[in-house]
């Protein structure tokens, strides 16, 4: 269960207070995916930074008793000066799992030979994508978060394999999927919410979801 109790996030933009969330209270249980449809500009990466513990509510407490992700496509957490071997070896304890899964199970997915043992710095954008989210594949959690679907590199080949363990993990997972577009949630929600000026308005169905989120677009 992850839930949300009476949550508040503002920022000072430089020129106005922009209110993410005003008192905002939900919960998300196991076995129950939740797609959230919220326009640009509303806040939709800093809910799921909250969700996963990234960034702090101004008020209100989130609670989970479960295992929640870190954003797909998430890059922070990685040290530049290590290897993607010691990176994946590193985290795998943290989680509590084997290394030499975890260490193997990176290795197969990106398949960028032998730059896997060297400095995550010296990387391409796109090499350190490919590892950032073979190493999330990699970590078995209750909670997927996806923030506008799933992230695509220019490796065809990785993008098949990566979005073939993706869906396999998922046939198990509850996810929660950000997005401005509803063609992204329908592919993994069946229940929905609309997040606008501050508001979380909870929907019993993606299609009652859509016609409000259409009708006040």
């Amino acid at each position: 269960m992850l839930e949300f109790d009476n949550v508040s996030k503002s920022f000072w933009t430089g020129t106005r207070h922009k209110v993410i969330l005003e008192r905002a209270s939900f919960r998300v249980e196991l076995g129950r995916s939740l797609g959230i449809l919220a326009p640009n500009g509303t806040g939709k990466t800093t809910l799921i930074n909250m969700m996963c513990g990234l960034e702090k509510p101004d008020e209100g407490n989130i609670r989970s008793t479960c295992r929640v992700s870190f954003p797909l496509g998430f890059m922070g957490g990685l040290v530049s000066r290590h290897s993607a071997n010691e990176n994946a070896r590193y985290i795998a304890r943290i989680y509590g799992l084997d290394p030499d899964y975890v260490e193997a199970f990176c290795r197969w997915l990106t398949d960028i030979g032998e730059y896997f043992d060297m400095p995550v710095g010296t990387y391409s954008a796109g090499m350190r994508q490919r590892f950032s989210f073979a190493l999330l594949l990699a970590l078995e959690f209750d909670i997927y978060l996806i923030d506008e679907g799933m992230p695509q590199t220019t490796d065809v080949e990785f993008n098949r394999k990566a979005g073939s363990v993706l869906f396999e993990r998922l046939r198990n997972a509850t996810v929660i999927v950000v997005s401005h577009q509803a063609s992204t949630i329908e592919k993994f929600c069946r229940t929905a919410a609309i997040m606008r000026d501050g508001k979380l308005y909870m929907f019993e169905s993606l299609d009652e979801a859509k016609q409000y989120y259409d009708y006040t677009a």
